[in-house]
């Protein structure tokens, strides 16, 4: 027999408490109704689609690793980290990023993609830009998408200092390749066990 509704919505709303991952498939065989009835219900409810409440789960989780900035001041949306050793963030160019004449995206931006990258991947509490060498390697367009990838490669703590290489493409091409010198707050050595 169906749950009523009010008690449908209020299983549903802890179903997917329980696991922001559930699909409305799989909701709507819990439930016993279609796919069409959880949707209904989960707008009347507000609560988001499936993709929309990864991205809230993976930002949360991220707001929580980052240390050196605010996850809000990050460009780009960082969608793979692990501190003191590689990140990953994607930029989507949208219209206000790019040049009218001629629709290229403005360098800043990538600039700033690869640098905050390169910022949010230091695990400290101040992490700061001391030197750059970076290269334009190939026009972004507006409706592409950039995905930076940040590695550290190497680390000099005498100096507090660790150097990151972003290399950002479009669609697999190189795009733009940025070395990142930073400066950290505290000592970090590989084999530190403190």
């Amino acid at each position: 027999m169906r749950k009523p509704k009010k008690e449908r919505q209020r299983a549903l709303t802890q179903s997917i408490n329980d696991n922001p991952f559930v699909t409305d498939d799989e909701l709507s065989t819990k439930f016993d109704v279609s796919v069409q009835t959880i949707r209904l219900d989960r707008m009347e409810l507000g609560i988001p689609e499936l993709r929309e409440r990864i991205k809230h789960v993976a930002v949360k989780t991220f707001e929580d690793e980052v240390k050196s900035l605010p996850i809000d001041e990050v460009i780009g949306e960082i969608i793979d980290i692990e501190l003191d050793e590689r990140a990953i963030s994607i930029f989507d160019v949208k219209p206000e990023h790019v040049f009218q004449r001629n629709q290229i995206a403005r360098g800043h931006h990538l600039f700033a993609q690869a640098n905050s990258l390169a910022v949010a991947v230091m695990n400290d509490e101040l992490a700061l830009t001391v030197k750059s060498e970076l290269q334009f390697l190939r026009p972004v367009t507006a409706g592409q998408r950039v995905v930076a990838k940040a590695q550290v490669v190497d680390r000099n703590p005498e100096k507090n200092r660790a150097y990151v290489k972003v290399v950002s493409s479009v669609d697999l091409a190189t795009v733009f390749i940025g070395t990142f010198e930073m400066y950290r707050m505290t000592e970090q050595s590989e084999g530190d066990e403190k």
